[in-house]
Parts: C-alpha cells; sequence; structure tokens
C-alpha cells in the first residue's frame, strides 16, 4: 500500500474515457498515498470549481495529509480531452494527472480506474471478507511447505517496501526465504514489458526477473542495495557480483526474460493481483488488514510479519517461527536504512489500493 504516479493517457482513446467515468463511482487524485492511520482517504468535493481551483485543491490535500513524502507543488493545470490535466511536482519528478471536470473522477492509469471511496469502519486494504484477524487466520489452508507470493512493481514505494522486508526477514532467517518469492504484476506488449508506472518501473521489473530467475543467488542481494538510493542499478550489479553480460542477454532475449515475466503476470492474472503489494498465500489472497484496519497478522509492513504468515500457515511450524524479527514497519521507497519516520502508510499500489508515484 507511499506516494504518487503519472506518465499516463498516451493515446488514450477518448471513448475509453467517458465509458470509465459511467462506471467509476469515485477516483482519488493520482497516486495519493494512504493515510497512516486508517489504510485510506477520499478526496474533498470540488464541484463547480475551476481547473486552477481544482488543481490547487488537489496540491493542498496531498500536502495538507502529507501524503508525499516530499512537498508537492502545481506546475500546470490544462484542459485536455474535456478532461483537467493537473501537472505536479514531487521531488524532481513531475506528473501528469486526468480529474473530471466535476472533481471527482481521476485516472490514474490509461488501463484502469480505480474505486477509493472509503467504507464504514475505514478504507480496507487488501480485505473485503468482513472477517476478523482471528477468523482470517484460521480459513488459511496450511500446509507442510508454505508459499508466500508477494506480487508488486519495481518502482512503488510500496514495493520496495515489501521488498525490503521480504530481504530483511531473509537476512535474518536465511531459511524464511524458501517459502517466499517476489513477483511481479504487469503485461506484455510485443517484445517489452508495460507496468502500471511507466517505462522505468518496466524496465526494472524485467532486470530483476532475470536476476531471479537466472542468478537467484545475487537477487536479494542485489534488491537490498538498489533500494537504498535512486539510479544505482548498474553500480549495484557491480558491487554485488550480478553477471551483467549474462543479465543484458537474459533482458535482451524475448524466450527468457520477457517469457519469464509473463509467468509472473499470468499468475498475477489467475490470482486476480492488481494492487503492488498483493499477498498470496497457499494458493489464496491473504489480506494483511480487517475492514477496521486491525493488521491480521500483528505488525504489520515488517519482517516479522512475513515470519508470522508463513508460520500461520504451517501444518508443523518451522523452528524459525520463535525467532523474534524486526516489529517496526519497513521504510517505503528508496531507504539507506529498514525504517524511517515517514514508514507509517501501509497501502498499496494499483486497482485494490491508490496509485502511487515511480519511486525514481
Amino acid at each position: 500500500m507511499p506516494k504518487f504516479n503519472f506518465g499516463f493517457l498516451k493515446n488514450i482513446n477518448k471513448n475509453t474515457i467517458l465509458a470509465a467515468i459511467a462506471i467509476i463511482a469515485i477516483i482519488i487524485t493520482g497516486g495519493l498515498i494512504f493515510a497512516s492511520k486508517n489504510h485510506g482517504f477520499s478526496l474533498p468535493t470540488i464541484f463547480g470549481k475551476s481547473d486552477a481551483e481544482i488543481g490547487k485543491a488537489t496540491v493542498d490535500y496531498i500536502n495538507n495529509n502529507k501524503l508525499s513524502q516530499s512537498t508537492a507543488s502545481l506546475v500546470s493545470v490544462s484542459e485536455e480531452s474535456g478532461l483537467v490535466k493537473i501537472k505536479i511536482k514531487i521531488g524532481t519528478s513531475q506528473f501528469d494527472s486526468y480529474v473530471t471536470k466535476d472533481g471527482k473522477f481521476l485516472f490514474p492509469d490509461a488501463t484502469q480506474a480505480i474505486n477509493m471511496a472509503p467504507v464504514k469502519g475505514g478504507k480496507t486494504v487488501g480485505s473485503s471478507t468482513g472477517k476478523t484477524a482471528e477468523e482470517i487466520i484460521a480459513s488459511i489452508k496450511k500446509t507442510g511447505t508454505p508459499s508466500l507470493e508477494a506480487f508488486i512493481v519495481a518502482r512503488c514505494p510500496f514495493g520496495l517496501q515489501m521488498q525490503r522486508m521480504v530481504a530483511d526477514a531473509a537476512k535474518n532467517i536465511p531459511s524464511l526465504a524458501n517459502y517466499i518469492k517476489i513477483r511481479y504484476i504487469g503485461s506484455v506488449s510485443g517484445n517489452s514489458l508495460v507496468s502500471m508506472h511507466g517505462d522505468a518501473e518496466a524496465k526494472e521489473n524485467l532486470r530483476q526477473i532475470c536476476i531471479r530467475e537466472e542468478q537467484p543467488a545475487k537477487f536479494l542481494d542485489y534488491l537490498s542495495c538498489q533500494m537504498k538510493a535512486a539510479g544505482t542499478e548498474v553500480s549495484c550489479e557491480k558491487s554485488t557480483g550480478v553477471d551483467s553480460a549474462k543479465l543484458s542477454a537474459c533482458i535482451s532475449a524475448p524466450s527468457r526474460g520477457i517469457a519469464y515475466a509473463q509467468k509472473d503476470f499470468d499468475l498475477a492474472n489467475k490470482y486476480g493481483a492488481e494492487g503492488s503489494p498483493t499477498l498470496i498465500l497457499n494458493g489464496a489472497e491473504a489480506p494483511e488488514f480487517t475492514p477496521d484496519g486491525k493488521a491480521v497478522f500483528g505488525s504489520s509492513r515488517s519482517s516479522d510479519e512475513l515470519k508470522t504468515i508463513v508460520c500461520d500457515a504451517s501444518t508443523t511450524a518451522p523452528g524459525f517461527c520463535s525467532t523474534k524479527l524486526n516489529t517496526a514497519e519497513a521504510a517505503t521507497s528508496f531507504s539507506a536504512t529498514y525504517g524511517s519516520s515517514s514508514a507509517a502508510a501501509a497501502g498499496n499500489s494499483g486497482a485494490t489500493g491508490a496509485n502511487c508515484a515511480p519511486a525514481q
């Protein structure tokens, strides 16, 4: 479940936009991250305001609710295909979001619209079951070899948060890595990947998939390195011993990189994993939160949470279940440390949550 994106709506068909408007109840401005306490938020009604006022209201909401680690500023407002186009700057990056003239609808991605209307008791994250935490845990299918698959995209702050959790868990309990696999969400177009936050994210997804499949011993080391700071992909390949020539060949060969990615995407489609992250446990989604916002597995978005999930899904608890891992919430986005003061919001990006900016 954080931050914000929007390089999108390129070549989007106007009729597609109008059809989406007729279907979706309310969409919040692109990439607003989840509020830390209730895991959700809704944009104030801004019907009847001018385009400039809609733009200002959107940016004010982001900053007033501290929905971005950096202050957002409004660059420009214009009209395009009957929508209000808002260009927003966060840090050094600029993002375009598109809002309907009544201020109620936003299209965070050319392929999807996201219903972000809060529900009674708070916005759910990964759960609409109505069950208590105890009931959710009791309903988990148990097996002797639990399988926890974390579906993410590589440049969403929440995706980086999940990678940080997995890396920290595996560092402290190496055998735990045997039960957890990071997978990716996206699609294939020709010989290229498509990801919810644009080309840069799609390329990094492919890079990570190739390392995972062909140089697995280097995978978590590479993730642990590159999640510390933006733009360190090449230096992290070198420092972690990744065979760059082999990696390049994998990325270039559709029968390797693209084929590996397609398997992940097929599984994501099978499970309905659209938000980054989505946890699939023994073939079924594992909700992290109850509808009233309670963390199902104890400490939310921590390495100890991952351990607890695996142990709760085991017929016979592995020996490491008695080991206490970090219960602090992992930092979102790029961070040199495991946790930070800005790590309080645990959400996701995509069809089950707020879209967030590529953390680049």
